[in-house]
């Protein structure tokens, strides 16, 4: 039937890398659908591949009667001793079909599809096998082509898809062009693409420096943290198992050649590379860089950190939209909150925290009124609606509003009542609270909020 038929075999094992027995198992199947469409649905066949031969043989077994009815399950005792002169009446016979050189040509349209989808299916458990292993390493390709947004890309053996949404936006790659990517998943599937690779994930910036970087390799330098805003600005923490390397250093290289060479594979996205410690504020001192902190409180109950920041750093601390306080929170796994001296100082005057109290003040508010003088709810409530209305977030109504809740809040200024140590190192007793209202009082704090902070987180 095929006389070349082991040769191709051999030849599509070795090349595409696939199990002999699968092919030979495909090939078996689709001359079997492909006989049964030829010869009768209703006969019991068998295919056997004969590898001595290279040929494919096909078997019938009918049953022996006296007056066959049914020539295909059927035959005579008269034809079946010709074949079996052992045979008897109601034996299974089995028989070699000589004939299958022409199976026509819808039945060997069957046998071609039952070929292509056998080893579709090969091929798909012979890529899963190798490449199932790699998930999570950096791969290279070439860009093959675009579909409805994903990027197709060209592995050698196969190709993988680049999901629209695991792209760096604002980067564009056209046909042709080298990419490298990591290798997200892999999928026994066979519906969608078996290889899913990504270029935004926090895995591809830290196994970028771990191909850059030899003392990675060594584990001498880890990465203990990354957090990215893909294709604008990242972070990355590091520290070193050996006192005497610098794990920052390490990482930028002679001349920042390290950390060039992984700003370039990312197309320009800003790398900050920090030193991790275990310690939070001093984690979130470093992570915060190139802002200075002037100091940081820690609520390890709730997770968050207070970190004050002078007035000339707070833009930098927060960083464009946010972006540099809310990439280190990401890093540090803690919630942060940036406030400037000013603010800060602010927070700890008993006025300004009546000020909060009002209903629509916040803290940006609060730090427009304290600024022009009002600098309790004692103050407000003896203001008249114009001399708030200079405040461009004050209109009319809102005014009257707060002149009125003002009369009602007065500022109260609570002293401890318990032990409180003098400068001699006698314990003394404080007066419950004290209503400030003094002139002299007034005026100490208007000349403190002469100058504006004017930053807001």
């Amino acid at each position: 039937m095929l006389s070349d038929l082991k040769r191709i075999i051999d030849q599509i094992s070795r090349d595409r890398g696939f199990d002999k027995a699968l092919l030979i198992e495909a090939i078996e199947e689709a001359v079997q659908s492909a006989a049964r469409k030829k010869f009768g649905s209703r006969r019991d066949m068998e295919v056997q591949y004969n590898e001595e031969f290279g040929e494919v043989e096909i078997f019938q077994f009918r049953s022996v009667v006296e007056d066959p009815q049914d020539e295909q399950t059927e035959i005579s005792y008269e034809e079946a001793i010709k074949l079996d002169p052992d045979v008897q009446i109601g034996d299974e016979l089995g028989e070699k079909m000589k004939d299958i050189t022409d199976l026509g040509r819808i039945a060997a349209q069957s046998a071609k599809q039952v070929i292509i989808h056998k080893m579709k299916d090969a091929e798909r458990e012979v890529i899963y096998d190798m490449f199932k292993d790699r998930v999570g390493e950096v791969v290279s390709g070439i860009v093959q082509r675009f579909e409805r947004g994903n990027m197709v890309v060209n592995l050698g053996r196969t190709d993988a898809i680049l999901p629209k949404d695991q792209q760096i936006p604002k980067r564009s790659f056209k046909q042709g062009d080298r990419i490298r990517a990591y290798l997200k998943e892999v999928r026994q599937t066979s519906r969608d693409s078996q290889l899913i690779l990504s270029r935004t994930c926090d895995d591809f910036l830290s196994k970028l420096f771990h191909m850059e970087v030899p003392e990675m390799s060594e584990g001498i330098v880890r990465v203990m943290g990354v957090s990215r805003e893909p294709g604008f600005r990242a972070k990355i923490a590091v520290s070193s198992s050996e006192g005497d390397v610098d794990p920052v250093g390490a990482c930028v290289g002679m001349k920042g050649s390290r950390v060039q060479n992984v700003v370039q594979e990312l197309q320009g996205e800003r790398i900050d590379i920090v030193t991790w410690s275990p310690d939070p504020a001093k984690y979130v001192y470093n992570a915060l860089a190139p802002a200075h902190v002037s100091m940081v409180m820690a609520d390890e109950d709730a997770g968050s950190l207070l970190v004050v920041v002078p007035n000339d750093q707070l833009s930098l601390a927060i960083g464009r939209q946010g972006q540099n306080v809310r990439l280190a929170s990401k890093l540090i796994n803690w919630r942060i909150d940036v406030k400037s001296e000013q603010r800060y100082a602010n927070l700890q005057n008993g006025g300004y925290q009546s000020l909060l109290k009002l209903k629509g003040v916040d803290e940006s508010l609060a730090d427009q009124l304290f600024a022009k003088g009002f600098i309790s709810t004692t103050v407000l409530a003896e203001k008249s609606v114009s001399d708030l209305t200079v405040i461009r977030a004050i209109d009319d109504e809102f005014a009257e509003s707060l002149i009125d809740e003002a009369k009602v809040t007065p500022y109260v200024e609570e002293v401890e009542t318990s032990e409180t140590t003098d400068g001699n190192g006698e314990e003394s007793e404080s007066a419950d609270e004290k209503v400030v209202e003094s002139d002299a009082s007034e005026e100490k704090a208007e000349a403190e909020a002469e100058s504006e902070d004017g930053s807001e987180v």
